[in-house]
C-alpha cells in the first residue's frame, strides 16, 4: 500500500515537525476551550458510521417542534481549534489533500491522535463543533437556520447496519431502544428532503460500489458491493442539506 502511495505522488505518514506539533495538542476538552461556544452536551446528539469507523467527523440531532416542523442539528468536528494555518500538521494535510483508504489500510489526512482522537465525535465524551440546526417544514423547505460553534457530547455511537434494522425491519438491538423514534422522524425528514430535491431536478449519480474484505495480514477474504441503503442515504441527505445551508448563507454574505 505504501508503495501504490508513493507511486501516484501521495506521502506516507507525517513530516517530523507534524510528529512534534501533535504531541503538544491536548486530548480531551477543557472548560477554557468552551467560553463562546454554545452548549449542547445535554442534546440528544448521536453518529452513525460504519462499524468499523474511527475517525467520526459528523454528527446529527433531531426534535420536533410545537409548530410541527422539523428542527435538524448537524455537527461537524472543528478541526481549525486543533488545526491552525501554516502549522506543519496543517501543511502536511494540504500536501495530501485527503485520508487514502485502500483495503485494511487508511492513509490519514491528519495524525490518528486528532482524526481518532480529539477531532473525533466519540461518543460519551466532549468535543468541540461547527453546528447547523435547521428548521423544516413538511414540504421540506428551510424555514430557518443558525450557525455557530459548540461543544457536543454524543450519546450513541450508532452503526449503519444497526440503523438499517430498525428502519427497515423494525428489529432493535440493546441500546437502541431509547432512540427509534428518533430514527424514525429522521427517516421521514430524510424521505422529505430528497423528493424536494428530486422536484428541483436531483441528478442521480449512485453507482454501484465495492467492498474488499481482508485478513489481518491484508490477503482478500472477498469481495462484495457495498450496501448504500435507509441509514446510509439518510446520513448523504443530511449532510447535503447541511452543506446547501451554509453554501447559500455564504453566498448571501
Amino acid at each position: 500500500e505504501i508503495e501504490i502511495i508513493y507511486d501516484n505522488g501521495g506521502m506516507h505518514g507525517f513530516s517530523p515537525e507534524t510528529k512534534e506539533e501533535v504531541k503538544k495538542i491536548q486530548s480531551e476538552v477543557y472548560d477554557s476551550d468552551i467560553e463562546n461556544r454554545k452548549d449542547l452536551r445535554n442534546d440528544i446528539i448521536f453518529t452513525i458510521d460504519g462499524a468499523d469507523t474511527k475517525d467520526i467527523d459528523d454528527a446529527i440531532g433531531l426534535k420536533i417542534l410545537s409548530n410541527g416542523n422539523y428542527e435538524l442539528g448537524v455537527h461537524i468536528a472543528d478541526v481549525t481549534y486543533y488545526v491552525k494555518e501554516n502549522t506543519s500538521i496543517d501543511k502536511d494535510a494540504r500536501f495530501k489533500g485527503t485520508s487514502i483508504y485502500m483495503p485494511g489500510v487508511v492513509e490519514p489526512m491528519y495524525p490518528v491522535e486528532l482524526s481518532n482522537g480529539i477531532c473525533s465525535l466519540n461518543e460519551g465524551v466532549d468535543r468541540l463543533a461547527l453546528s447547523v440546526i435547521m428548521e423544516f417544514n413538511n414540504n421540506g423547505d428551510l424555514i430557518n437556520f443558525d450557525i455557530f460553534k459548540s461543544v457536543i457530547n454524543s450519546k450513541k455511537k450508532m452503526t449503519y447496519g444497526a440503523v438499517n434494522k430498525i428502519l427497515l425491519d423494525n428489529i432493535i438491538e440493546p441500546g437502541y431502544e431509547e432512540y427509534v423514534d428518533t430514527l424514525k422522524n429522521m427517516e421521514k425528514l430524510a424521505n422529505i428532503l430528497r423528493n424536494m430535491r428530486i422536484r428541483r431536478g436531483l441528478l442521480d449519480f449512485d453507482s454501484s460500489e465495492i467492498k474488499i474484505n481482508v485478513d489481518d495480514k491484508g490477503k482478500v477474504l472477498d469481495i462484495g458491493k457495498r450496501i448504500q441503503s435507509v441509514g446510509e442515504n439518510l446520513i448523504e441527505d443530511f449532510m447535503l442539506a447541511a452543506n446547501e445551508c451554509v453554501a447559500t448563507y455564504i453566498y448571501n454574505m
